[in-house]
């Protein structure tokens, strides 16, 4: 299993490719080509043509969740790959904002993309086997231990009424490698460790081998990070309880909260960023 970052808010100084808040995993997995995410805009597939991943022969995308950072890039995929169907939650295409000093914001996908390509796309509920030693997860564990920090998300309901967005439009992409499992979770907005313990309940006889994404962490405005230092501990300390052995984590993790992973984590905790390969 090779995977290849497209796209991630960071970028090595000087190495021509492009960086956004966004996120997009180029997938090659036992002779197949995978798309996870697409990040906000059309520039993760001129990083994809330097990189030498070809978005032509994609195969499958997985849309984690209907956040436009992840979403609206797919508006390019579809003009350059006419038949790979993207996966997604019930409801990915919803009404989602987010609150800032102006009041409410729309932050899911652009309706344009859905209504343009509707039939590229493929809703899944629950736990659904993708190809062999493929899965889509959803979060069925809610311990509020380790809940995620995300109040300022929301979903509106109606013409005028907002409420909580409760993220049953994400899911985690589970891989099955040399090692153990490998679990793709791009934001984790429930709690990464939630979805680790999800993937366990789901998928009971493998091991959990590595966790790759975002967790979720970062802060708005002065605050560098949404919750405590001692809950990214705790987070930490239970990913070793899991038995996870390799954490590669960026975009909505935050710079504050990955120092701290890696304090705690060492060696195996690693920063995503754009161009960087993973082999598991």
């Amino acid at each position: 299993m090779n995977v290849t970052v497209l796209m991630e808010n960071t970028a090595p100084e000087g190495c021509g490719l492009a960086s956004e808040a966004g996120l997009s995993l180029y997938i090659e997995y036992r002779g197949h080509r995978l798309l996870l995410d697409a990040g906000s805009s059309g520039r993760f597939a001129d990083n994809a043509q330097m990189l030498g991943a070809d978005l032509t022969e994609v195969e499958m995308v997985v849309l984690s969740h209907g956040h436009f950072d992840h979403a609206d890039g797919l508006r390019r995929f579809f003009q350059m790959n006419s038949r790979a169907k993207v996966y997604m939650g019930r409801e990915a295409n919803g009404p989602y904002f987010s609150t800032g000093g102006e009041g409410y914001y729309f932050i899911g996908m652009q309706r344009d993309i859905w209504k343009n390509f509707k039939d590229r796309f493929v809703e899944t509920t629950g736990f659904c086997p993708l190809m062999e030693g493929a899965w889509l997860v959803p979060d069925t564990v809610r311990d509020p231990k380790f809940a995620g920090r995300a109040a300022d998300l929301l979903r509106k309901r109606g013409t005028d009424d907002f409420i909580p967005d409760d993220f049953r439009h994400e899911h985690a992409l589970v891989l099955e490698g040399e090692r153990g499992l490998v679990v793709f979770s791009s934001c984790s907005h429930t709690g990464i460790i939630n979805i680790v313990r999800s993937v366990q309940a789901h998928i009971p006889a493998q091991r959990i081998f590595a966790v790759v994404g975002g967790f979720h962490m970062f802060g708005k405005g002065t605050q560098k990070m949404n919750c405590s230092a001692e809950y990214v501990f705790q987070v930490a300390d239970a990913l070793q309880e899991l038995g996870v052995e390799e954490v590669c984590t960026g975009h909505c993790t935050g710079p504050a909260a990955l120092e701290l992973l890696t304090e705690r984590l060492g060696p195996k905790c690693r920063s995503l960023s754009t161009g960087m390969t993973l082999h598991f």
